[in-house]
């Protein structure tokens, strides 16, 4: 039976079926996010053209590690497909980390953040400005612009560049004065009145 057979199993040796199964749930979730990504991108291509002020998103200090392993994912992706010979499916794995890391990961660098003719593109997506309900900055190091959902207890973080602080806050008081953003009331505590501090 399988339960004997594990038992027969030496000491030491690696459950390959689970293995299997890890690498392929890993896919799973490595092709959840290369395909959000990549909605994101043709969205932003949508919209680049009603751009108000946007600019480049810093390459993170990790990016070198990141295309790494996706270099480190294609070579797994050879070694099986090509050395091995293994089915197809035996490489979805390390095939789907190759894609996110080596594509997906440099495509997302490309989306210009910033605040557009109709919404603001945070650091984790786009927020259309009639979804917004609260604004707030936080100036230290870096400066952060709070974005809060209207009807979610959510919030969203764009990092301002100081070269676009001042153009970045005269916009969004034009945007409130005309009405395009609608503040719905304390919503989170950021501190002090959201109003008064774009």
């Amino acid at each position: 039976s399988t339960s004997r057979a594990s038992d027969l199993r030496p000491a030491g040796s690696i459950d390959v079926s689970g293995v299997r199964v890890a690498l392929f749930v890993f896919g799973v979730g490595f092709l959840i996010a290369t395909l959000r990504i990549v909605v994101q991108f043709l969205r932003y291509r949508r919209f680049r053209g009603s751009a108000l002020v946007t600019w480049a998103v810093e390459t993170p200090a990790t990016y070198p590690w990141m295309l790494a392993l996706g270099v480190v994912a294609g070579i797994l992706v050879f070694v099986k497909l090509v050395v091995q010979q293994q089915p197809p499916q035996r490489a979805f794995g390390e095939g789907m980390m190759l894609i996110y890391y080596a594509y997906a990961v440099p495509l997302r660098l490309k989306i210009g953040r910033g605040l557009y003719a109709d919404g603001i593109w945070t650091d984790a997506g786009y927020i259309p400005y009639a979804k917004i309900g609260g604004l707030s900055w936080r100036e230290g190091r870096t400066i952060t612009l709070v974005i809060i959902y209207r009807l979610r207890r959510l919030a969203h973080s764009l990092t301002v560049p100081r070269a676009h602080y001042a153009e970045v806050r005269r916009l969004l008081r034009d945007k409130i004065a005309a009405r395009d953003i609608h503040f719905a009331g304390k919503m989170l505590d950021l501190g002090g009145d959201d109003r008064n501090r774009v």
